[in-house]
C-alpha cells in the first residue's frame, strides 16, 4: 500500500505507537487483519487462513518482525528501519514463531505480560496464542492505535480530499442526470456507480448503496431488483478507497417532484447537516456534533425517525474513530475526519439522508465535498 510521506511516515507512526504501548503497560503489539497493520508498516494482509502477524516490541531496541506466509512475501515492501520480514514456509507452525517472539520480548522482571492484539484478528489464531502463552493478559490493538489513527496528518488529508473528489464527479454525474434512474432495477444503479467511481482512480468500490421508494427508509439497504420508479426518492450512498484512503457520500435524488412532506423532510436533513458540520470546530465535543444535527430533527418533529449516529471517523477504514454519537465527550482535534450524515427515515414510505466528509481544522470545519445539496428533481 501507499502510504502517505512513505518511509519516513511509517517510522514516525510506530514510535508513536510504541509510546502509546509503554503508556497503556503493553509489552508487545500483535497486528493482523485490519487497519492498524497497513498504517504501521504499509502492508495489507490478505484474509487468508495462512496467519499474517506483525509482531512489535514496546522498544525500537527490541524491533518489529512481520510474519508472512513464504508465497505472500513477494507482495511485502521493505521498509528497513521499520520492519524485518520473517516469511514462513509451509511446514512451520506460523503461531508458535509469533509466540516464540513474543515471549523473549517480554522483560524479565517479573508481572503479567500484556499484548495487544488486532480488534479483527481471526478467533483462530487468537486461541491458539493464548493457549501458547497462557496467563498473558490480552487487549485490543485500538486500544494503541486508534487515537493515535483518528488524528490525520497533512498528507492524510490530502489523500482523503483526493478520494473526496473523486466521488465527488460520481455525484455530480448522478445530479446532474448522466446516471439514468427510472426504469431501471436498483442493482444496475448500484453497478454503474461503482463502475464509475474505479473510473474516477478507486482502486476499490467499498459500497454503493442504492435505495429507492420505500427502500430508501433502510439507511443500508443492499440494491436489488426493485425498478425504481418515477415520483420517488432516491438515497444513493457510494464510497471506495483510492491510494488506501476512503471516500463516502451521499446524496438523495428524486424521479418527480416530491410531496410536500417528502420536500420537507428534505429541508429539515439539509438544515440538519449544516447544523452538524458547523458544529464540527475543534475543541467541541464528538457529541456535540450529533447534538446539533439531532436537535434540528427534532424539533422539526422527525426525531423518532433518525435511527442512527450522525457521523463515523474515516481513513483507512470507511468506520474507524473517532464517531459523533451522544456519549462520545471526546474534544474534536485538528486532524479528526468524519462524516455528517443526519438522515430521516419513515418505514415503509421513504427516506433522505445528506453525508459530506469533514475534517476539523484549527480555522474551523473543512467539507471535503462539495456536491450540490439542493434538492434535485430528474426526469425519466
Amino acid at each position: 500500500m501507499s502510504v502517505p510521506g512513505g518511509a519516513a511516515a511509517l517510522r514516525s507512526r510506530l514510535q508513536r505507537a510504541r509510546a502509546a504501548m509503554q503508556a497503556a503497560g503493553c509489552d508487545v503489539m500483535m497486528l493482523s487483519l485490519g487497519a492498524d497493520l497497513p498504517w504501521v508498516s504499509g502492508y495489507e494482509a490478505m484474509p487468508l487462513e495462512r496467519l499474517t502477524m506483525l509482531v512489535v516490541g514496546a522498544t525500537e531496541e527490541q524491533g518489529a518482525v512481520l510474519f508472512v506466509p513464504e508465497l505472500e512475501a513477494p507482495r511485502v515492501v521493505p521498509q528497513p528501519g521499520v520492519f524485518s520480514v520473517r516469511p514462513w514456509a509451509e511446514h512451520e507452525g506460523p503461531v508458535a514463531l509469533v509466540a516464540e517472539l513474543a515471549a523473549r520480548l517480554v522483560p524479565a522482571s517479573g508481572g503479567t505480560p500484556r499484548v495487544a492484539v488486532s480488534d479483527r484478528a481471526w478467533s483462530t489464531f487468537l486461541l491458539a496464542l493464548q493457549r501458547l502463552l497462557p496467563g498473558w493478559e490480552w487487549t485490543v490493538s485500538s486500544e494503541v492505535c486508534a487515537p493515535l489513527r483518528a488524528v490525520k496528518d497533512e498528507a492524510e488529508v490530502d489523500a482523503l480530499a483526493r478520494a473526496s473528489a473523486a466521488a465527488d464527479r460520481v455525484a455530480r454525474a448522478l445530479l446532474g442526470g448522466e446516471i439514468s434512474l427510472v426504469g431501471r432495477p436498483e442493482r444496475d444503479v448500484s453497478a454503474e456507480i461503482a463502475a464509475r467511481l474505479l473510473e474516477e482512480g478507486h482502486q476499490r468500490v467499498n459500497f454503493a448503496i442504492v435505495g429507492s421508494g420505500p427502500n430508501s427508509a433502510s439507511p443500508h439497504h443492499e440494491a436489488g431488483d426493485r425498478v425504481i420508479r418515477a415520483g420517488e426518492p432516491v438515497v444513493c450512498d457510494f464510497g471506495g478507497t483510492l491510494d488506501g484512503y476512503c471516500s463516502d457520500i451521499t446524496r438523495t435524488v428524486f424521479t418527480g417532484e416530491p410531496e410536500a412532506e417528502l420536500r420537507r423532510i428534505y429541508e429539515v436533513v439539509a438544515e440538519a447537516q449544516r447544523a452538524g458540520v458547523e458544529a464540527a470546530r475543534v475543541g467541541s465535543p464528538c457529541q456535540e456534533v450529533d447534538r446539533a444535527a439531532r436537535r434540528v430533527i427534532d424539533s422539526a418533529g422527525f426525531g423518532r425517525y433518525f435511527v442512527h449516529r450522525t457521523g463515523h471517523g474515516i481513513g483507512l477504514e470507511e468506520h474507524e474513530d473517532p464517531y459523533m454519537v451522544e456519549g462520545n465527550s471526546a474534544p474534536l482535534v485538528p486532524g479528526n475526519a468524519f462524516s455528517v450524515e443526519p438522515g430521516i427515515y419513515v418505514p415503509g414510505r421513504y427516506g433522505v439522508r445528506i453525508e459530506d466528509l469533514v475534517v476539523a481544522t484549527a480555522a474551523g470545519p473543512r467539507p471535503l465535498n462539495v456536491a450540490d445539496h439542493s434538492l434535485v428533481v430528474l426526469g425519466p
